[in-house]
């Protein structure tokens, strides 16, 4: 009984003070209201008949802005969503204006024409050369200098093929984007060609980026040395010019891609950028990432070894981390991620067990970084085997489709090389190097001229590039 009526006065107590609780807010409210009807009755006899200013204003700067944000969805292609956009507006169905603009989209999109995924050209790059004085020094003693002649585009050489491609209707797209998947009767997936829909005159490429590591095989040859965030969250490059003067800018291909579909983004279909091919062994996008910077790993090599004992600082999680940041930001912007395999193997020639161990490096080191991923582009160029269908008795085939592995990609210099498998995707590439733009500018060869004019587009301070 006791115990009962102290369990009644602690009730009957906290019910007090919650009630004291509710007049305190009450008369609080009623205060605030009093003040607010008082303001509003003064502020009515100075704006009646209208809306307060600051009101006007903001509806204004939405309706302006939900237009902005549509008229930027329908430069990269989805009209559906640019009109689904101006819906938002209130009373859309009565404004003239939002009216015509929907209709122009409507028109637009109706004017539209299928592209013929066979014919999706496919392009990439090595990391790109900012000082060509550096680079290309030394060609009679230097096998560096005389690889980076021929395997590595300027950027010069970048920018111009950039904007001729685009003033010729080129339009990036995901290679995703060329891939509709479906199920059969019993649940297996299929890959299929998709619809991608652009204006006429409009023709669709993929883009690639090999080798992005900022390897230590770079420094000194006037590269960019990693990929960082600036302070507006931009992905930029870190460069240190000849003497010695740590940079920030857009000294390759990720940054100077990003802000040309800002001031073009009718450059990209809805938003997409490039697959990105990564190594892992000297780390990624310049960051020291890779399990064998520790001094205590026996696989941890010299090179390695010099830069850790000249990076007192160095701690390997903080690298990673780091990385890991700038690969987010990248993949927010529309850059994917593809395996060049972790030690830029040729899968050809290399077994299946160390194919392998290779991969499983990969995928401990770089995918948690990056991201699960389904692209290979294989190393050198190369491919499991011809042209056509794999054939499922490839054993090494049959491994890089277990590991998940949908979309292969090789080098072949075609003009356009796509095959569909019953549920995986090949694409043969380009390489717009130092070695296809010269002999092209120089009437020797012809295979870039449909993309641009390579006599235009050569940097006048590349030297004669040395035959393969």
């Amino acid at each position: 009984q006791l115990n009962k009526r102290r369990r009644r006065r602690k009730q009957v107590k906290i019910l007090k003070l919650i009630l004291l609780a509710i007049a305190v807010i009450a008369v609080i409210g009623l205060i605030v209201f009093a003040v607010s009807a008082i303001g509003k009755a003064i502020g009515g006899e100075k704006n009646k008949g209208s809306k307060p200013v600051s009101q006007e204003i903001k509806v204004e700067d939405t309706i302006a802005m939900i237009k902005e944000e549509a008229a930027y969805l329908a430069a990269t292609y989805d009209y559906d969503a640019a009109i689904a956009q101006l819906q938002t507006i209130k009373n859309y169905e009565k404004n003239e204006e939002v009216q015509a603009l929907i209709q122009e989209y409507e028109t637009t999109k109706a004017s539209c024409v299928p592209v013929n995924i066979d014919e999706v050209t496919h392009i990439f790059y090595h990391s790109l050369v900012v000082d060509a004085n550096r680079a290309f020094a030394n060609q009679a003693n230097d096998p560096q200098a005389v690889g980076n002649n021929q395997w590595m585009t300027t950027v010069s050489e970048f920018e111009k093929i950039t904007q001729e491609m685009y003033d010729r209707g080129y339009v990036m797209v995901s290679i995703h984007d060329l891939i509709h998947e479906t199920q059969d009767a019993n649940g297996n997936t299929i890959y299929e060609p998709a619809t991608i829909m652009l204006p006429p005159g409009k023709k669709a490429f993929v883009l690639s980026l090999d080798d992005l590591s900022y390897y230590h095989a770079y420094q000194g040859y006037g590269y960019a040395s990693k990929l960082i965030l600036n302070e507006e969250g931009k992905v930029v490059n870190e460069y240190i010019d000849a003497d010695g003067n740590t940079l920030v800018g857009l000294y390759d291909v990720v940054p100077l891609m990003d802000k040309f579909v800002e001031e073009h983004p009718d450059a990209s279909y809805r938003g997409a950028k490039g697959i990105i091919a990564l190594t892992g062994y000297n780390g990624i996008l310049g960051y020291r990432s890779d399990e064998t910077y520790d001094l205590n790993n026996p696989n941890c090599d010299i090179h390695q070894q010099a830069w850790i004992n000249s990076h007192p600082g160095f701690n390997l999680e903080e690298e990673k981390a780091e990385a890991k940041k700038v690969a987010d930001a990248m993949k927010a912007n529309g850059w994917e991620f593809a395996s060049h395999t972790w030690g830029h193997l040729r899968v050809g020639q290399r077994s299946l067990e160390s194919l392998k161990a290779d991969n499983e490096r990969w995928k401990k080191n770089v995918e948690p970084l990056v991201g699960e991923i389904d692209t290979i582009i294989f190393a050198h160029g190369e491919d499991l085997q011809g042209r056509g269908d794999y054939d499922e008795s490839n054993a090494k085939y049959r491994y890089f489709r277990n590991e998940g592995y949908t979309i292969f990609c090789n080098v072949d210099s075609h003009e356009y090389s796509t095959w569909f498998g019953k549920d995986y995707l090949r694409q043969g590439r380009r390489n717009l190097d130092g070695y296809r733009i010269y002999y092209n500018a120089i009437g020797e060869q012809d295979n870039v001229s449909a993309l641009f004019d390579a006599k235009e587009v050569l940097d006048p301070l590349r030297p004669p590039v040395p035959e393969l």
